[in-house]
Order: C-alpha cells, then structure tokens, then sequence
C-alpha cells in the first residue's frame, strides 16, 4: 500500500467530512490567520487561584521515596523518561523545540505554519510533544512535597523558566496541538497544588514574581488558544475529551480571567456529554483501542477530581460512564495483568505520579476502587501514584452506582465477547473475540483493521495475540503493517486488507462485523458472525467465523467460511506471543509455554502451512509491546485457494 500524501490525502480527508465539518475547518483556518496577525495578551490575572492541599507529602515507604528521588535527580541531570519507559538526553535546560531521537529543532515561527508531519522539518513530533507535557515536573513537585529541600524547587524553576522563554505563546511545535496543551495544563496543576500554590517559595523574589506572572499569561493562552481550537466531528476522539479536560482544569484551578467561568462552564458541559458519547453502554471505548481506552478513562478522572475538589460535582452519568469503563477493562484483564493490545497505542499518559514504567491498567483499576468504592477511612492504595492524586487533588468521593457488577464477559455494544473459564484464577483460559466496528466516528482513526480477530491468554500468560502499534510515524510500511489485516488473528482475502486507508490515521472503507450467533456463556462459548470487508470486492466475499470453547474439555475450535462465486486466495493467520516455544510438523502445531502447552490442527482443502518470524518484506512476525520498539514473534500462516471450502483450526490447552 502506497502512502497517501499531498492532493490525494487531503481528497481522502474531504471524503471523511461532512459539510459541517468542512464548513469548521474554513473557519479554523481563518482564526489561525487571525491570530497569528494579532496576538492578544491576558488581562492581568486576579488572585484568585485555587490550591487545594498542603504542600506535604501522602504516607510512602522507605523505598517508595528512595524510588521518586532518584528519578528526580535523573530529570536534573537531563534525563527524562518518555513514553513507556525510555529514557532521553533532553539536555539541560532541556532543549524543548528539539526532537530528543533524531536532533531536529523545531522553528521558532507561528505554530500554525508549521508542518508538523515534516519530518525535517520537526523530526519526530511526538517525541517533541511527549516531553512536553511536562510529565516530569510533577516528579520534582513531589520531590520538593516529601523532603521541602528548596533544590528541589530551583530545579523546577530552572526548568519552567526555560520552557516560557523557548515556548512563548503560539510560537514552535509545542503550539501545534490542543490536546498537548490540554495534557500540559493537567500536569501545571498538580505542580501548582503540590507546591502549594500562590504562597510557594517558587515565587519568592524578583524572579519569582517574574516567573509566576509569566506561567499565569502562558496558561491564560493556553485556555484561550483550547477553547478556539477543539477537535470536532470527525476529529472529535480522545483528544476533545483531553482538551476539554485540560480546558476545565485550566479554568478551575486559575479562575483569574473573565473568561475563566465560560471556560470552565463549556469544558464541564462537553465533558459531560463525551464521557457518555464516547464509550459505549457496556463500557467500551468507541475508538476500539484499548489504551485510548485508558488514556480517556485518565482524562475523564482528573476533572472530575478536580470538580470534586472545587465543590461543584460531575454527574451521577458521568461516574456511571467511568464505572462501566472499568468495569470492561478489569473483565478484558488477564490473571497475569495483560491487557490485549487491541488497536493503536502510543503509550500516551495523562500523569505520571509514580515510577516509571508502571502498570497503568492496574493503576487506573485501583483508583477507581478508591474513588467510586466505599472504603474504610484508613484505607490507603497500594499504588503510590494513586496515593498521590488523592493527596493532590482531595475532595468529597461522587456517589457511584451500587448496581454497577465488577466484571463481566459480553459486551455486544462495545463489540467484544470473552470466553473462557477460571476468570481469576491462576488456570485461568480468558480469550476474546473482536466483533466491533473498526473504530469511532468518520476517520476511526485509532482502529484496526481486525474483524473477528480472537486473542488468548492462559494461566496469565498471553498466547494468541494482537502484535500492537509499533509506530506512528516510521516507514509507511510499517504503520501499514501493524495496523493491517495480516497482523491480527483473522482472515485476509486476496492479500487486502478489511478495510480501506486512507492514510496514517484515516480508513475510507470500514468492514462492519456483525453478531449472528451470540453465545450464551463463556464456559459454553458458541458464537458465529461475519462481516462485510470484502464485499467492496468485484466478486463479493462474505467472511464467517465460529468460535466455539468448551470449558470442560479445554478445547477451542474456530471455523471461517467464505461465501462467494469465484476463487479467492485465504490466508488466515495467528500470532504468538514472544516467549513461547512454538513449533510446526506434520502432527500439527505445538505451543509450550511456562505452565501450559497447546495443540492445534487445522482441516481444510489444500491448506499450506507455513510459520513465519521477523519477515521484513513484506513485513510479518513482529510483535510490539511499547511505542517504538518492535521484535519478533512467530506466525502461523495458514493459505489456500477457495471459494467456499472452511478451515476449521482446533486448539487443545493443557496445564502442567
């Protein structure tokens, strides 16, 4: 698949557009040209920001302190961890406009004309943008709030300095986005709270004052530049629901302006309706990508907190829509921690408030026990970033919906079933089947292209798998691959995939999957269902899939049927994870992992069998576990020449 780029990226783009949307983008184009004639300038503030907490620190152990000094001396030193769990030279003072990977710095012009796909331009733009979000400032706040060693606070002071004269307002890389600035302005405030606020020794001096009057005109632009520039209609994902929580912090925490009430007022109204907008009733996220998943759930808890906070409560819905949120994630959540990596990740985080590299699923679970869970009052976390967040930002807890069950295994709405038995527990047999839409609104920009995919995990260990993202802005191929058909747990016909691209993060053609046999438990699991990808084909094909698990007998059968008049080229393939013994001869395929062993035989017409590990062209056998990194994996590549033959794939799991 070649990459759409120029006059043919921006047709597919209109071709995803209604004439509202157009109508929107004409008119965001001409504020952009309005301000960048005109740059207004804040009224001066009022005093009247909030600060919520003491500046102390919550209970910590010994090690748990020894943890976040350490990586608070490695920020002074210019090393910052981005992404997962990566850690960077950013220099010292950081050099903000620079791509830390590839050396590219950023010009120093009006954010609206820069091109921030221009690699040579930019370099890497979400290496730029990931650094800042200023992820790291809450580490030396909450270095400052456990030990009150005023190092601490110039080092802060160092770095935020630096940042307002390199980033002035609207000017470079780091004006480019909403939902940076939105996932900013989150981060200032836990800062602000955590250094106690107006009164903090931050703003001590001449160059104190300097520094306070300055970050409160940046983030003054920073609400103003949100509330002209929010994603809308087809853009409306994850990144209006950051905005607007940026937005509604933003206002909350500084209500310095006239414009803070509006501000405050739209963001709480907006947030309100996408919490519910955008996850579906059983609690899946619409984007069908599970870190999104994640990644949205973190937005929607922080303003909400923050409303807490401040006295003025989100909705019983809106909880409810977090509730429902979790719900799903703990159910998809393996006995081990694993959870699948369906659709795009980036390893994107609203807040970092414990080590790096942490379990954010696990971390978003056990914040959610604490705050829509009655708990007895002495009841402390044992996650220490949940630890600090309530500290951070205190506040009566909502009233949760009593009704709201724990876990669950069918979630139609959202387009996942699970199957399986001894839910948690260490024999545990969770798989899932993929029978969603690709993903959310016109572009499902975050989705792939993975109808009927199925993904297994045993006694905690992942098994079939989905491979992950990899990147956004590598080698087309790559994006292509990892986001493809091929890459998943499913069937591709005539070597296309389900979908159609249109680009990067754009599908112009969307499989639509259907439920026609919906199973009854997961322990007696029977489903059937079949989507209509390859219809657009000349010769439409209708692919169909069974799954069926019997829990008494541990075995899996998984049958897929085409439905059309000529031959057609079927491969099917399944991925396993990195780690597993997996061997392939004439008595079948064999899969040995730490406690468990699995058999499969596949039955069929002239089936050709053939494994495949670290294919780089075309690519196939790759798995990626974190943003940016990539190793192989072994593939079983299952193809033939049909019309209306099944294969039928029987899996057999035993325990040792």
């Amino acid at each position: 698949m070649s990459e759409a780029t120029g006059v043919t990226w921006l047709v597919n783009r209109l071709r995803c557009m209604s004439m509202a949307e157009v109508g929107y983008r004409i008119q965001q184009a001409a504020a952009k040209g309005v301000a960048k004639r005109v740059r207004p300038r804040a009224a001066p503030p009022l005093p009247r920001a909030r600060t919520f907490s003491v500046s102390s620190a919550p209970a910590m152990s010994a090690l748990e302190k020894e943890s976040l000094l350490a990586d608070a001396d490695s920020i002074c030193a210019g090393h910052v961890v981005l992404f997962a769990n990566r850690r960077f030279d950013v220099g010292m003072p950081p050099f903000w406009n620079r791509d830390p990977e590839s050396g590219v710095t950023g010009p120093s012009v009006y954010a609206g004309d820069i091109a921030i796909t221009n690699r040579e331009l930019v370099g890497d733009i979400k290496h730029v943008w990931e650094l800042n979000r200023h992820l790291h400032f809450t580490r030396l706040a909450q270095a400052w709030a456990s030990t009150g060693d005023a190092a601490w606070l110039h080092a802060l002071h160092h770095q935020l300095r630096s940042w307002l004269d390199q980033c002035p307002p609207l000017t470079g890389p780091n004006w480019t986005s909403s939902l940076e600035l939105g996932i900013r302005l989150i981060n200032w405030a836990l800062v602000w709270q955590l250094i106690g606020g107006e009164g903090s020794g931050l703003f001590a001096g001449e160059d104190g004052e300097r520094l306070r009057a300055d970050w409160l005109d940046s983030i003054h632009a920073h609400c103003a530049a949100i509330s002209r520039h929010l994603s809308r209609h087809s853009s409306a994902n994850n990144h209006l629901i950051g905005e607007l929580a940026g937005l509604y912090v933003g206002a909350s925490i500084w209500p310095c302006w006239k414009s803070s009430g509006a501000w405050q007022e739209q963001a709480r109204r907006e947030l309100e309706h996408e919490a519910q907008a955008q996850f579906s009733r059983d609690g899946v996220n619409r984007e069908q990508a599970f870190a999104y998943h994640i990644f949205s759930s973190e937005f929607l808890f922080v303003a909400g907190l923050v409303g807490q906070a401040c006295g003025q409560p989100f909705s019983r819905a809106y909880w409810t829509s977090l509730q429902r949120a979790l719900r799903f994630l703990r159910s998809v959540r393996d006995v081990g921690g694993n959870v699948p990596m369906v659709g795009d990740a980036d390893d994107g985080i609203v807040f970092r408030m414990d080590a790096p590299g942490s379990d954010r699923a696990a971390q978003l679970l056990a914040l959610g026990d604490a705050v829509l869970h009655k708990h007895d009052s002495n009841w402390v976390s044992e996650h220490i970033g949940v630890r600090w967040l309530l500290h951070t930002l205190p506040g009566k807890r909502p009233e949760a919906d009593p009704h709201e069950s724990g876990t669950g295994w069918a979630f139609p709405d959202g387009g996942y079933l699970l199957f399986g038995s001894h839910f948690g527990e260490a024999n545990e047999i969770k798989g899932m089947v993929d029978c969603g839409p690709l993903g959310y609104l016109g572009i499902a920009a975050h989705g792939h292209a993975d109808a009927l995919a199925l993904n297994l995990s045993v006694g905690g260990e992942e098994c079939l798998v989905d491979p992950g993202t990899y990147s956004y802005w590598q080698e087309h191929k790559w994006r292509d691959y990892f986001r493809g058909t091929s890459a998943h747990n499913t069937v591709r016909i005539d070597g296309l995939d389900q979908s159609v691209s249109g680009g990067r993060f754009m599908w112009l053609k969307k499989a639509r999957a259907s439920i026609e046999r919906m199973p009854q438990s997961p322990h007696e699991f029977d489903f059937r269902g079949s989507h209509d990808g390859y219809e657009r084909l000349a010769d439409p094909v209708r692919h169909m899939r069974s799954v069926r698990f019997d829990a008494a007998s541990a075995s899996l059968v998984v049958k897929d049927e085409f439905s059309a008049k000529k031959h057609h080229q079927v491969e099917l393939f399944w991925h396993f994870a990195p780690g597993l013994s997996v061997r392939l001869d004439s008595s079948g395929l064999h899969v040995r992992g730490k406690r468990f062993a699995l058999q499969m035989h596949a039955h069929g017409a002239d089936l050709k069998l053939e494994l495949v590990r670290a294919n780089e062209n075309p690519p196939l056998g790759w798995y990626s576990r974190s943003y940016e990194s990539r190793q192989p994996c072994d593939v079983l590549k299952i193809s033939t020449v049909s019309s209306a033959v099944p294969v039928e794939c029987r899996f057999t799991i035993t325990f040792f």
